[in-house]
């Protein structure tokens, strides 16, 4: 089974936190969550925003950066931000690798994008935006990633039902 992980760190906003939930919950992704958190999550708009989907959800929290660094030693990083060269379809993601995204206000610290360079990489803009929101922009990566992967595990086809109505 490939597993994806999303890691925000030190996320600010709850119903962001929990829209991003939903989507690793839907999409069989890990989340991981770098302290310090902006809220609880205890939080009520984090709960509403991640519905009755956490019950699917694989979730690990981390005091800080370096306990989350530490933890994960030898992974496979990919620091999304908008100081990257890279575009994030430029990449090749390889299983069980982390897509790290920083806090809404300041996104990554910027040690971090120096020491993990080549592994930045940004989704492409307009120059006059600032920043997609952080749930929206944790969905194209994570998609792009399962794409690319063929969406393993994923249900990839729906089917249509006629309705009562529809003879109308």
């Amino acid at each position: 089974m490939s597993v994806l992980n999303i890691v925000l760190i030190e996320p600010e906003i709850p119903a962001n936190t929990g829209n991003i939930a939903r989507t690793c919950s839907a999409t069989g992704a890990r989340l991981h969550l770098v302290k310090p958190l902006g809220f609880s999550v205890d939080d009520k708009h984090l709960k509403r925003a991640g519905l009755d989907y956490w019950k699917f959800l694989d979730i690990t929290y981390y005091e800080n950066l370096d306990d989350f660094l530490q933890k994960t030693k030898g992974g496979r990083y990919y620091l999304y931000t908008t100081k990257a060269l890279n575009r994030h379809t430029d990449v090749v993601y390889p299983d069980n690798c982390y897509l790290l995204f920083g806090k809404e206000t300041r996104g990554l610290p910027e040690h971090l994008l120096m020491q993990y360079k080549e592994s930045c990489v940004r989704i492409p803009m307009i120059e006059e935006a600032r920043s997609l929101n952080l749930s929206n922009s944790v969905a194209i990566a994570a998609y792009e990633v399962l794409r690319q992967w063929d969406y393993p595990e994923l249900l990839t086809h729906g089917e249509l039902h006629r309705h009562r109505w529809a003879d109308c």
